[in-house]
């Protein structure tokens, strides 16, 4: 929390409001790992040293353990991770018929414990959640991602990106005036990068555990002295799916290390 009121602080007096650079050139975005110091783009590369991969094993292991009242493990539906889930979560924030809206990855998970498995859904930010979101999301490594191509999710986009661009809390910051103006500076010590997420869940230094996006973001609201959207609102869900569109190209490098 400390460190979250530093880097408000500094946003304040860094970004000035007056000026507004506006969305970042598709052809010049890129991921937060090119921002990186050689020590954390070393344990990212390194998977033995990567502390995300201990969820990405969990996450396997969970995959295969059988829940709930149907008595049914993800494989038994999914078989082979390695081929099934290859590209999926590139695809996330998705939109989901039956609900008229679009889901993230974890959001998906929940849905097929409750409609597969008759499992109760796993909180969000629990370790077994984070787990097997990883371990789905890791399958995709290397994988371009494609998210927010489907018409149907173009009036959320819509909304992600207004929520992108909106000033809120009482230093009265967007997303934008750090991420689109300002990248490539720093904040309290830490790099400014362009909120492409690429690497969620990602396992922060700060944190000293994986996280997901969500989190993330909630930090920032936190940040800006701002009111955060719960976990799983429509707007956190919105946010999310406008970032992953802006980050289409690039590819995915879950579990992701950031300071």
């Amino acid at each position: 929390m400390i460190f979250w009121r530093a880097i408000a602080a500094a946003a304040l007096l860094t970004v000035t409001p007056a000026l507004l650079a506006g969305e970042i050139p598709r052809d010049t975005r890129r991921s937060g790992y090119s921002f990186m110091g050689p020590d954390t783009r070393a344990m990212q590369d390194d998977d033995t040293s990567n502390p995300g991969m201990l969820f990405v094993l969990d996450g396997e292991a969970l995959w295969g353990r059988k829940t709930g009242g149907a008595d049914k493990s993800c494989a038994d539906c999914h078989g082979d991770a390695r081929t099934s889930m290859k590209g999926v979560a590139a695809r996330y924030p998705a939109f989901d018929k039956p609900l008229s809206r679009p889901v993230t990855l974890d959001q998906r998970i929940n849905l097929c414990r409750a409609d597969h498995q008759q499992a109760a859904p796993l909180p969000y930010e629990s370790r077994d959640l984070l787990a097997l979101s990883a371990f789905v999301a890791h399958q995709s490594r290397g994988v371009a991602i494609t998210a927010g191509d489907a018409p149907e999710l173009r009036p959320f986009v819509a909304q992600g990106r207004d929520l992108f661009m909106q000033r809120e809390g009482q230093l009265n910051l967007a997303c934008t005036n750090c991420h689109d103006d300002n990248f490539d500076k720093r904040l309290a010590g830490a790099p400014i990068t362009q909120a492409q997420p690429t690497g969620y869940p990602l396992y922060r230094l700060e944190w000293q555990t994986l996280g997901s996006l969500e989190r993330r973001l909630r930090s920032c609201m936190t940040g800006v002295r701002a009111q955060a959207f719960d976990y799983g609102s429509p707007e956190l869900v919105a946010l999310e799916l406008y970032l992953m569109s802006r980050a289409r190209g690039l590819p995915m490098e879950t579990p992701a290390v950031r300071p």
